[in-house]
């Protein structure tokens, strides 16, 4: 189960369907389901009586502090109603300058690696996108070590709490051996430069980022955030928000490298719609076949694979009883390659998005970001972010999938690339000339 958990849930989803009981790091009995009708009773009918589970609300609140991804009930409503302010069309649009300021000096460094031969694409695009999501939160002033240090942390952090997730008998050790508190101290390092920034901005002009959102924000009686909370919100945001990107980003151009039509259709599209501007979010709706081909790469790899919550009061949902304090794994992965809900699921098919297929296609059983009320609140500066990225790098780069490599998916927080995706890169201007001398 340790090793890749999605493999085991897959075939017990072939062995015992749709849903099934299992015991999670074989100590705590789980409900797990690909059932639309029990994952839309869980996620949106009965919400009020599924709390996200002691893995995100204990162990990344440990972490994380108390903010959006690891609180409940009205005080998740409040600060829900209060962040979402951030990711309304106006804020995005003014975001979109940013974004593009951090691209272009991610770009850069790109193009310096990509130079000595094959790259591994997938910590490249965690980098650009990480970059991004932290510059759109706390503004350009943020230094590139002080960056490199906050992105170093929450992966190492991730990988921890998937580890006290997957082997719960190992967090004895983990307290004893001192492996607890390494990981303690990287957070307080990395919460020590974020709220040194929080602090200083407490004293300048208003910027146009997310933090100023944060800072702006009013409770019923006139009070804002406190610094804690603003660093809290921050760092889950900034958790949430890249590796998401990057993900969906990796698994895009692994699976156009060996779809050229797709390609190149993705290719007229964004220069048609752009012509050799910089993308905006006012520009997103625009791009109909692009999002098709992002919505299919999100299907074949949903970047959170489950979802999990626990059940206040006993419920039932259709024929499953969910007794008291049952953790509910909704197993995203599952749905998105369920024969029952989707012809040949395992081929990438973007036609599958087409606006009259998407009306054929059964609430519940396609789930990227989520579902309900706690679906993902910045599911459209994702898809900006993704949009943004990849129409750059396609309409400046040409790129292969480098031979002899093993392309296989390791669900950890995200289902990400177990051994990386390498990928040749040619500049755009290369690939010109030469479609010119052939012709």
């Amino acid at each position: 189960m340790a090793a890749n958990p999605v493999q085991v849930l897959s075939r017990y989803n072939q062995l015992f369907g749709d849903t099934f009981r299992f015991y999670l790091g074989g100590i705590k009995e789980a409900i797990v389901t690909t059932d639309p009708a029990v994952i839309q009773h869980v996620l949106k009918t009965n919400a009020e009586n599924y709390q996200k589970s002691d893995i995100q609300v204990k162990r990344m609140g440990h972490f994380l502090g108390k903010g959006l991804l690891t609180t409940h009930g009205e005080a998740w409503r409040t600060q829900r109603r209060l962040i979402q302010k951030g990711f309304d069309r106006k804020q995005l649009e003014a975001l979109s300058s940013i974004m593009q300021d951090s691209l272009a000096e991610s770009l850069r460094d790109f193009d310096r690696q990509i130079g000595d031969g094959p790259v591994d694409i997938y910590p490249h695009l965690m980098k650009m996108t990480f970059a991004m999501v932290a510059r759109s939160l706390f503004g350009a002033r943020l230094k590139d070590e002080d960056i490199d240090l906050v992105s170093h942390t929450i992966l190492t952090v991730q990988e921890f709490i998937v580890r006290q997730t997957l082997q719960p008998y190992l967090n004895p050790w983990f307290s004893a051996s001192g492996e607890l508190r390494r990981h303690e101290d990287m957070r307080a390092r990395a919460d020590g430069v974020l709220l040194e920034y929080i602090k200083i901005r407490r004293n300048q002009a208003p910027g146009h980022d997310l933090l100023q959102t944060l800072m702006d924000a009013r409770y019923a009686d006139g009070e804002g955030m406190s610094d804690e909370l603003v660093l809290s919100e921050s760092m889950q945001l900034l958790v949430a928000g890249h590796e998401t990107s990057s993900n969906a980003l990796s698994w895009l151009l692994y699976l156009l490298s060996s779809r050229p039509d797709c390609l190149e259709r993705v290719r007229q599209e964004f220069d048609s719609v752009l012509d050799g501007a910089p993308l905006s979010f006012g520009d997103v709706p625009r791009f109909e076949f692009a999002t098709q081909v992002i919505q299919e790469a999100l299907r074949l790899y949903p970047p959170f694979w489950m979802i999990d919550r626990m059940a206040v009061a006993d419920d039932r949902a259709g024929d499953v009883s969910i007794p008291a304090g049952s953790t509910v794994i909704v197993f995203v992965y599952g749905a998105h390659h369920a024969l029952r809900y989707w012809q040949n699921p395992e081929s990438f098919d973007p036609q599958r998005f087409t606006k009259a297929s998407e009306k054929l296609q059964p609430p519940f059983t396609y789930l990227p970001f989520g579902g309900g009320p706690r679906g993902c609140i910045g599911g459209n500066y994702a898809m900006l972010q993704i949009l943004m990225i990849l129409s750059t790098l396609l309409r400046k780069y040409d790129f292969e999938l480098s031979p002899g490599q093993t392309i296989e998916a390791r669900p950890m927080v995200i289902l990400r690339p177990k051994h990386g995706i390498r990928m040749t890169f040619t500049p755009a201007t290369a690939r010109d000339l030469q479609a010119v001398s052939q012709n």
